[in-house]
């Protein structure tokens, strides 16, 4: 049943906070890597596991999520979300070697994978039918910023306190999110008791999206299919993947309700789904990358470079929720999104290595922009034909599809920069030779201007070579993160004319009291 006046703003405000905390979670821990690394003895190669274990948790459980939540009832599992969150949060602060991390970590993302989906599905059900485009603007704002922000505020916890307090700090909100739910979220019904649990779908789906997951987060730092155990464990996400499918069409009580694929509007709108993760995620992580490694910005000044982007979509999001109430194509106004991210895309493969914190104003405005275009139109396509328990398992599947997305995305964006980067280290090494004037006429201009700070000229020979090398492997990167971007950009306007296969609907068709 639809809520009223203050019940349903408050309901608004406790989900999308409860929520913005598990998704904080999935980027605030990667700046503190190298603080934890030093303070626990962790490697390299094995720090990456803290990122990897909570990623292959929310995998795990985000399908599941309606099925858990129509079994307990929605308040009480997101309830039980929430305070086994904080829990876990304590113990990842208080860990007290690299394996703890990682298993708490772990159980971290297994009590906060489905809060999100729950989240949005109690939105939902507490917002009338013709405003479900301005629920899924307001949740939308802690998706989309929370992954933003993460590493900012990552940063700021580590620089001014220390590690342990990216994880504490999520305890004071969730027990006051704790509060607000117990008191003014109804329950909400469930399923018969004595119903069959389907133990083995549980078990594939774990094998399948968990295996899946290890393969994305670890494949390019393993060589791919180089490494035994990616091999291993892509087969086995293929087999048990398989399985999982096959069974949860053949059994009663399915784990997951593939039968909502039935549903055209949402079968296409998982797919737009898991693009827009591919980007919001993708370029989240290689901006970050080309301005730090290559600009050689800060961690704080990326920050400040990222809160435009964030301010942006926040003021956007109930705006873009009021346009669609009123009978905008939501069609449109993905294109439109898309059209704009690519212009972001765009913008940013255009840049130089003389570029400050001032030149990327305009592409974060642009990309908050498209993000905010992109979000709440691609959720309201998805779920407008779901009905009743079916809202529960769409969000979740949702949720999952742009969790995998993103996944992909970093996949795919890593190796792919790995190979642009051989290729145009490979080209421009060819302009360096004896014979070429202008690689000539730089080199004895650099020797010179050494020399004429009193080095020799041996050493002052050695110096320009240097110089060049640092210079020709800035050309490289600066290429290969603009070929990125490009490639980001047409995937997007490529993914257009799938939107419209889905039906035009002035406003989603979701009944007000569906439970």
């Amino acid at each position: 049943m639809a809520e009223q006046g203050f019940r349903k703003w408050i309901i608004t405000l406790t989900v999308i906070f409860a929520s913005l905390m598990e998704l904080l979670d999935t980027t605030v821990v990667n700046v503190s890597l190298p603080d934890i690394m030093g303070n626990l003895g962790a490697s390299i190669d094995s720090i990456g596991w803290v990122v990897t274990s909570y990623s292959v948790a929310i995998v795990i459980v985000l399908p599941m999520s309606g099925w858990i939540a129509s079994r307990v009832g929605r308040k009480n599992y997101f309830l039980a979300s929430i305070l086994l969150f904080t829990t876990f949060s304590f113990f990842c602060g208080h860990a007290q070697s690299l394996n703890e991390l990682i298993f708490f970590r772990f159980m971290q993302g297994l009590a906060g994978g489905g809060m999100a989906p729950t989240a949005q599905a109690i939105l939902l059900e507490a917002w009338p039918p013709d405003q479900i485009g301005m629920a899924t603007a307001l949740f939308g704002l802690g998706v989309v910023v929370g992954p933003t922000i993460g590493p900012v505020l990552g940063g700021y916890i580590t620089d001014h306190f220390s590690w342990p307090w990216i994880f504490y700090v999520n305890i004071p909100v969730c027990v006051i999110a704790s509060f607000m739910i117990s008191t003014f979220i109804r329950e909400t019904p469930r399923d018969k008791k004595g119903t069959p649990i389907d133990y083995w779908g549980i078990l594939l789906l774990a094998i399948s999206v968990g295996s899946l997951q290890i393969v994305l987060e670890k494949g390019e730092s393993e060589d791919w299919f180089n490494t035994t155990y990616i091999i291993v464990l892509a087969f086995l996400a293929i087999i048990a993947g398989i399985s999982f499918i096959w069974r949860e069409l053949t059994t009663d009580h399915p784990v997951v309700e593939f039968s909502i694929l039935r549903h055209r509007s949402f079968t296409i709108g998982i797919f737009t789904t898991f693009i827009f993760g591919l980007g919001m995620f993708g370029s989240v992580f290689v901006y970050p990358l080309m301005l730090q490694n290559l600009l050689g910005f800060t961690a704080e000044q990326t920050g400040i470079i990222s809160i435009p982007s964030g301010v942006t979509t926040i003021i956007m999001m109930p705006w873009i929720g009021v346009l669609l109430k009123k009978g905008f194509p939501a069609q449109i106004m993905t294109t439109l999104g898309m059209i704009v991210f690519f212009w972001f895309c765009l913008m940013m493969s255009k840049t130089t290595l003389s570029d400050g914190v001032g030149n990327f104003f305009l592409p974060m405005v642009i990309r908050g922009l498209g993000t905010s275009m992109l979000f709440v139109p691609i959720i309201t396509l998805a779920v407008q034909d779901l009905r009743g328990r079916e809202i529960g398992q769409g969000t979740g599947l949702n949720s999952m599809m742009r969790q995998l997305g993103g996944s992909f995305g970093i996949a795919l964006i890593t190796t792919f920069l790995d190979r642009r980067v051989a290729f145009h280290r490979g080209v421009l090494m060819n302009q360096i030779n004896p014979y070429n004037l202008a690689f000539n006429s730089r080199l004895k201009t650099l020797q010179a201007a050494f020399q004429s700070q009193g080095n020799g000229a041996l050493h002052a020979r050695q110096m320009a070579y240097q110089a060049i090398e640092g210079f020709f492997s800035k050309q490289v990167l600066l290429l290969s993160y603009a070929d990125v971007f490009w490639i980001v950009g047409i995937f997007f306007l490529c993914t257009i004319p799938v939107l419209y296969l889905q039906k035009f609907r002035s406003t989603p068709a979701i009944p007000a009291g569906a439970h």
